[in-house]
């Protein structure tokens, strides 16, 4: 039993540093970004002019169903699609994990080839396949909480600008240049998507599905709907960063209501048995005494 461990735990160090290399490596990972993109869409003609191309993983893409990669690819983009994690390496990286998970059940069940040891191995195997997606699924719901966090301060500062006499794209573009957060980022980003010809509301419609934040979704459909109807937008900005401040203010007041009802189960199972035996205690062991 004790070779077999120690065979599994090589076998499982080896291929889970190779494995977290392949997806964590950032040397080089910014420029192969841009690469791909500026690339997209000339794939034919780099392939017709014998151009070097650059290992796809695509075998090991193959064993990733088109459903999970859609979903590994929406994960990807709530996250902030980082560079250190492309989606091409995460693609590559579950099967790789799907694989150190399988070998090591298979040298767990050499050991002890039971049904527990069994239903282990496939468990191990199934959360290995899905690490890259809960990792993705971690830092997206992070960075959603960030961008509600910032979203009233932001609103405040384009609503200053706007009634300072700037327009409302440049009120954008200066909360997002002054700002540091990822929804400073994303202002960037839909300036430069309608800067590049996309509409107005197809550049709010792709903000919304990149960060899926209700607060950021209804200030970008109040938005759409005051450029539609010719309403001022500065009474806009007044409205929703009001409206966001409230709703800051009573989530911080729904966490701090939460807190008693958290502490119960830990002040019952850990502080009360305690106190019961310092205050109980004496008192048992001088009755003992006496009797």
């Amino acid at each position: 039993m004790a070779p077999t461990l120690t065979y599994a735990a090589v076998v499982f160090g080896a291929a889970l540093a190779l494995t977290l290399w392949a997806v964590f490596s950032t040397a080089g990972a910014s420029a192969r970004q841009v690469r791909e993109n500026l690339s997209r869409g000339f794939s034919a003609e780099i392939a017709a002019g014998g151009g070097p191309a650059r290992p796809s993983f695509g075998t090991l893409h193959r064993l990733t169903s088109p459903k999970g990669v859609d979903r590994l690819d929406r994960l990807h983009a709530l996250a902030g699609r980082p560079a250190a994690w492309p989606l091409s390496r995460l693609l590559a990286a579950k099967p790789l994990l799907a694989g150190v998970g399988v070998i090591l059940g298979l040298l767990l069940l050499a050991g002890n080839a039971s049904g527990r040891m069994l239903a282990l191995a496939i468990v191990v195997t199934a959360v290995a396949y899905f690490v890259p997606d809960l990792l993705l699924y971690s830092r997206g719901i992070e960075r959603q909480r960030a961008i509600g966090l910032e979203l009233p301060d932001t609103l405040d500062q384009m609503l200053i600008a706007v009634e300072a006499g700037l327009g409302f794209e440049s009120a954008m573009s200066r909360a997002g240049e002054n700002g540091k957060g990822p929804l400073a980022e994303e202002l960037q980003r839909t300036l430069g998507d309608m800067r590049v010809g996309v509409p107005r509301k197809d550049a709010y419609l792709a903000l919304e599905e990149r960060t899926n934040v209700p607060d950021l979704r209804n200030f970008t459909r109040a938005v759409v709907q005051a450029d539609a109807y010719g309403i001022s937008v500065s009474s806009v900005l007044r409205t929703q960063a009001a409206e966001m401040r409230v709703k800051r203010k009573q989530r911080a007041e729904e966490q701090a209501m939460k807190i008693p009802v958290k502490i119960t189960i830990p002040l019952m199972l850990l502080i009360l048995p305690v106190l019961f035996i310092a205050i109980m205690g004496p008192v048992v062991l001088t009755v003992m005494e006496q009797f």
